[in-house]
């Protein structure tokens, strides 16, 4: 009874694993089309009201949600109250505390460097370049997406029964 209980917590287990990876596939998805639909926002109220950094940051925090927000929101303090003198490096500061998908984080890194460095024109330029990069990504992302997240789970519920299967 004891090894049929060991070996349904491996197959449990592994297949969490396989789920958790197709989880967050579908999450770092999610938050590149919430990344795409707030660089465009930012890129129209750069050229079109030229909002300053700070208000700027404030904004796009209020247009996207979870861990964007408080990224986005920490950066609009920091502008805000003038802590920061290199943009980049303060973004690279938050990013580091926390736990961003690869590409989002890649993505967001990329936008520290090209704001507030250039010229309204360079800025809105590195904003469209950010926007296609994500474009990019999120298209790397969805090729296939369904099938592999399927294999991830199917994968980790096949292991999981191959390692009860030697274990009992």
């Amino acid at each position: 009874m004891i090894r049929l209980l060991g070996a349904a917590m491996l197959v449990a287990g592994c297949g969490g694993f396989g789920f958790s990876l197709a989880s967050a596939q579908r999450r770092e998805a999610r938050m590149l089309h919430r990344l795409i639909s707030v660089l465009q926002e930012m890129e129209w109220e750069l050229k079109y009201r030229m909002t300053e950094l700070p208000e700027l940051c404030s904004l796009a925090a209020d247009a996207s949600g979870g861990s964007l927000r408080s990224v986005f929101r920490e950066l609009g303090e920091k502008l805000r109250r003038r802590e920061v003198l290199d943009i980049s490096a303060c973004f690279n500061d938050i990013l580091e505390r926390r736990n961003l998908p690869k590409y989002v984080r890649r993505n967001l890194k990329q936008l520290g460097a090209c704001l507030g460095r250039f010229d309204l024109e360079g800025q809105v330029q590195g904003l469209e370049a950010v926007r296609c990069q994500c474009r990019q990504d999120l298209a790397r992302l969805q090729e296939n997406g369904p099938q592999r997240m399927r294999n991830y789970q199917i994968l980790a519920l096949c292991a999981g029964a191959a390692l009860a299967i030697l274990f009992i």
